[in-house]
């Protein structure tokens, strides 16, 4: 069914441009494609996007996650720096370095997740775009809205796969402090 709506619409399509052309009323081919979008081609295109409207939304979520963790390992960073700096090594808490250590691991690993990200955005983006533009122009984009698709999606996975080995990272760190206060505790 989609593919007679398809032809069809490209034929009526090609048999106006034709028309307008020879009336003289139009100097390109690119003002007729403007004046040839109708209301039903815009709102068509407009649900074919909204899927990716709503996976962009969940992305921008993610991200806004993503930074605020960021945000929150370098805030720590700092703030073991300048302990680790200001006090002499005999005073230092055992495990400072190693805490710091993990940190700057979390951090690459959120980076990662950022770009990853990011790139799944850019991503979807371009699908939205060439939807829009492959309808407009009477382009077959088929295939690269599918590639960009693709893209997008496994960009996502490696995001939230770099995501999930910063939370075990961060939850190591976690262990391993309470192991660390339970002995001293004991001692």
């Amino acid at each position: 069914m989609s593919e007679i709506y398809q032809v069809n619409r490209a034929s009526h399509h090609h048999e106006n441009t034709g028309r307008l052309l020879e009336s003289g009323q139009f100097n390109s081919l690119w003002e007729i494609t403007l004046i040839s979008l109708q209301l039903g081609d815009v709102g068509h295109i407009i649900q074919l996007a909204i899927a990716p409207v709503f996976l962009l939304a969940g992305v921008g979520t993610t991200l806004m996650v993503l930074t605020n963790r960021l945000a929150r390992i370098i805030d720590r960073s700092r703030a073991l720096e300048d302990l680790i700096q200001n006090n002499n090594s005999a005073k230092q808490k055992p495990g400072l370095r190693q805490e710091l250590h993990e940190l700057y691991e979390r951090a690459h690993l959120i980076n990662r997740a950022i770009t990853l990200g990011t790139s799944c955005g850019l991503l979807i983006c371009l699908v939205i775009a060439s939807l829009f533009l492959g309808d407009a122009m009477g382009l077959g984009l088929d295939k690269l809205i599918a590639a960009l698709f693709v893209g997008s999606i496994l960009s996502l996975v490696g995001s939230y796969g770099f995501f999930l080995r910063e939370i075990f990272v961060a939850t190591k760190t976690l262990t391993r402090q309470r192991q660390f206060g339970s002995e001293k505790e004991r001692s």
